[in-house]
């Protein structure tokens, strides 16, 4: 049988088991893998031990293995080492973010269905749906469907799911670590960023990093009644905001000395790419009620939210906050604060740079205290990597038009601890939209994206064999 009938048959059979591939994802989604709530860590548990279970049934060797925190799956195709074909390390994650507010939920978020979506559109609806139930099985669907048809797998692959992305992986390195020899590869496969529009498919090529602070103003011992004190004692709110204020100009650019140290353009090609994709306030704002971009001026839309350092404020907390009035001046206020990095920052630079940006502008008779919440450089993949390619001919076969190459604004700190650690390039490659809800209530994904995306997989695999 030649490479493409066989293919074709793969692909029917995708077509034909969808049904038990839509109630397979739901048996996954039924379980309450919260990682952030040590109520839920038996549930992480059955999650992982569910995956191993499932994921042997494809021939592959598959254990849950143990981490500081919640354990990790490792599953193995059994292919001979030096066989000449490419070996993929194919990473998921099956932990969910908590479900509050429950209120705002249509349905309860651990019994997935299939709706109707406003517009028409078929969707899954439950937590994890989407990030990253949805999108880890959609490649385990894929491989599910060679292994039937074949009775193999196209190149060899080593699969790792984690339980602690949504609370930063701050176990997972070292279990990388660990198991760095056992989970060697040539490249990785990561399925957890998303499409251009519903009906476009991307790769993602760039990812920014992450600097997570929190700074802390302390002025008085206690706080203060503001009719006697007020006039003659330092505020910490006050402080912080006139602080924190001062990080924009008028231009939107950051003030902080130093930010913009080894920041590049855009090459000119990739810019005038970017151009063509026509993201409009209209069209990425309004959908949030929101008109004016508010990043850089000069910049494109696309380049503020995806190619562009950026610093935002996530929250403050300071004196009073409850029902009515307490005339009160605080002993202390606090903000988290996080930037968005891209390459040729370093992130303790970054951080170093913040915190002495405050210190330098506290008055007297305050101190600032500071918390290192999360650090992670940013990472820009090689346009010319053989994997990337095969990915886009693929991708371009299954939806009937080429692949957009995009930079995400977000933040996805395994794919540099695989640079890092296990010397690999990611090829990142998911079928998300941007109305999806992930970490938010109602969160859903597509039946055309779980449906197509495991077909793109099934594609991309024997792209990549190629």
């Amino acid at each position: 049988m030649s490479g493409t009938a066989q293919l074709q048959e793969v692909l029917d059979r995708i077509d034909a088991d969808f049904d038990a591939s839509l109630e397979r994802l739901f048996t996954l989604l039924r379980i309450k893998s919260i990682s952030a709530d040590p109520v839920f860590a038996a549930d992480c548990k059955a999650a992982a031990d569910h995956l191993a279970k499932d994921i042997a049934t494809l021939g592959l060797s598959a254990e849950v293995r143990p981490t500081d925190g919640h354990p990790a799956v490792v599953a193995k195709s059994n292919g001979k080492s030096g066989s000449g074909r490419p070996h993929a390390l194919f990473y998921g994650h099956y932990d969910v973010q908590p479900v509050d507010p429950l209120n705002l939920w249509h349905r309860p978020p651990f019994e997935p269905a299939v709706a109707d979506h406003a517009d028409g559109r078929k969707i899954i609806v439950g937590r994890g749906a989407e990030d990253d139930k949805g999108q880890l099985m959609t490649f385990v669907e894929a491989c599910r469907a060679w292994k039937t048809v074949t009775g193999s797998l196209p190149i060899d692959l080593t699969i790792v799911i984690e339980g602690e992305e949504e609370v930063g992986s701050k176990n997972f390195v070292p279990f990388l670590e660990k198991n760095k020899a056992d989970l060697s590869a040539d490249f990785a496969l990561v399925c957890d960023t998303g499409m251009w529009d519903p009906a476009t498919p991307a790769i993602t090529i760039s990812l920014r990093g992450l600097v997570y602070d929190e700074v802390k103003i302390k002025a008085a011992n206690r706080d203060l009644h503001s009719g006697i004190f007020g006039g003659g004692a330092q505020n910490p709110i006050r402080v912080l905001t006139r602080i924190l204020g001062g990080i924009f100009d008028d231009n939107g650019r950051i003030t902080i000395p130093g930010f913009y140290d080894g920041v590049k353009d855009l090459p000119p090609d990739v810019l005038e790419q970017w151009r063509k994709l026509e993201m409009t306030p209209e069209s990425f704002l309004k959908p949030v009620g929101l008109s004016i971009p508010a990043g850089e001026k000069g910049r494109l839309l696309i380049e503020q939210v995806a190619s562009r350092p950026t610093c935002d404020v996530n929250g403050i907390v300071g004196g009073y906050i409850g029902e009515g009035s307490k005339t009160v001046i605080p002993a202390e206020a606090s903000a988290k604060v996080s930037f968005r990095l891209v390459q040729g920052q370093d992130p303790d630079r970054i951080r170093n740079a913040f915190r002495d940006y405050v210190t330098a502008r506290l008055p007297g008779d305050c101190r600032a205290e500071f918390t290192d919440h999360s650090n992670a450089p940013a990472v820009a993949l090689d346009w010319n990597m053989k994997p990337l390619a095969a990915a886009r001919r693929a991708l371009a076969e299954e939806w009937g038009k080429d692949a957009v190459l995009m930079g995400s604004g977000a933040s996805i700190p395994i794919v540099a601890d695989f640079k890092r650690t296990l010397g690999l390039d990611s090829l990142l490659v998911g079928f998300a939209l941007d109305d999806d809800n992930i970490h938010s209530p109602n969160e859903k994904y597509d039946l055309r994206s779980f449906h197509k995306g495991i077909r793109s997989w099934a594609r991309i695999l024997a792209a990549l064999a190629e």
